[in-house]
């Protein structure tokens, strides 16, 4: 059963993404980020190596496909500064997986929640023009 529900959870969200805008792709990754990051959490608070090593990867995986949709020729100091936020997360994310410190989890999650509510604050009518890759 549980691996029948992940199955359509996986093809339920491939896709959402094949119709998905540039914008609610953006979204559906600083979504996915936290949701990874609450199970590296989950995993960290109960010893589970393994499953924290996989969130923290796929954690990892998404801020850094965040940081690389960025444009940097056209998003001037507000792309260089997001950039320099994605890197101090991964940094951030990386310490909590060698230290097992869940309070820097809560910090990059307090970050990517910030940033995800600027986000989400962009009027329908601007998500063609405020794409990742257009506006910043």
């Amino acid at each position: 059963m549980r691996k029948s529900l992940q199955s359509y959870r996986k093809v339920s969200v491939e896709s959402e993404i094949s119709v998905a805008s540039p914008h609610r792709i953006i979204q559906m990754m600083f979504e996915g980020a936290l949701q990874r990051l609450a199970q590296s959490r989950y995993a960290i608070e109960h010893n589970d190596i393994q499953n924290k090593g996989i969130y923290i990867g796929k954690a990892i995986g998404l801020v850094t496909g965040l940081n690389n949709s960025l444009n940097m020729d056209a998003g001037g100091d507000i792309a260089n500064n997001l950039s320099d936020l994605y890197d101090f997360m991964l940094r951030k994310i990386s310490e909590a997986n060698v230290n097992n410190d869940v309070q820097a989890i809560d910090d990059v999650c307090e970050i990517i929640r910030t940033i995800k509510e600027g986000w989400d604050a962009i009027p329908q009518e601007q998500h063609h023009i405020a794409s990742h890759t257009e506006a910043v």
